[in-house]
């Protein structure tokens, strides 16, 4: 199966195709990861050159995957609506994940892992994980979150949620107290991964409903202003 993955949800806009076979994991075919906050302009072209890097149509697509967050407003609703509208246009399935699952998909830490990613405000997005299973160095199991905080109040329960490991953005290293690793934000393989049993299975997905955990900036305006002469 050919499966388009797309994410918005952090300051990185990532495209890319995936081949998805019954007898191995997501293997990524072509990828683009553009660090900017330039959601809308970059993710088009982002989808259309990993089609022409590997060689696919968009029509040969079998279905869509997108980070479904958390994430600020603006630039995770352009993953979405894009999503959205090429599962329309395709007529494929579109599944959403939790983008912090897409981070944490193949970090196999041994003990309990972290995922953070930047939520502005001086606040991060963050989930836990248990990634210790030796079995399987994909399997991690989300403990709780996603959540969003200040760094230093999230600090004070890494000893609370036995963290050992911190995976995403690495800007919040010095407030959390602990080096980051990792990617700072999912890869296309992270996102077809998450969703893989489902695809493989030909589950119908459910609607994607955005994480945006935090209410918007805008508010609509209470009341008419007095005229005064």
């Amino acid at each position: 199966m050919l499966v388009l993955a797309l994410d918005t949800a952090t300051t990185v806009v990532t495209a890319g195709l995936v081949d998805l076979g019954p007898d191995g994991g997501p293997r990524t075919l072509a990828a683009r990861a553009h660090d900017g906050r330039r959601h809308g302009e970059l993710l088009m072209p982002a989808v259309r050159a990993s089609c022409a890097e590997a060689g696919h149509a968009l029509a040969e697509v079998g279905a869509v995957v997108v980070g479904a967050g958390p994430g600020p407003f603006t630039g995770l609703r352009v993953g979405i609506a894009s999503a959205a509208a090429l599962g329309h246009a395709l007529d494929v399935p579109v599944h959403g994940v939790v983008t912090h699952d897409a981070l944490a998909w193949g970090l196999h830490t041994g003990g309990n892992l972290l995922v953070v990613t930047d939520a502005r405000r001086k606040e991060v997005y963050w989930a836990a994980y248990d990634a210790s299973d030796p079995a399987d160095a994909h399997s991690v199991r989300r403990l709780t979150g996603p959540a969003v905080e200040a760094p230093e109040v999230l600090a004070a329960r890494l000893d609370e949620l036995a963290i050992g490991t911190v995976a995403g953005d690495p800007a919040f290293a010095e407030r959390l107290g602990r080096d980051i690793g990792g990617p700072g934000a999912p890869t296309v393989d992270g996102l077809v991964g998450v969703a893989a049993a489902d695809l493989l299975a030909g589950r119908a997905p459910a609607p994607v409903e955005p994480l945006y955990l935090r209410r918007p900036d805008a508010a609509p305006p209470t009341g008419r202003k007095r005229v005064t002469a």
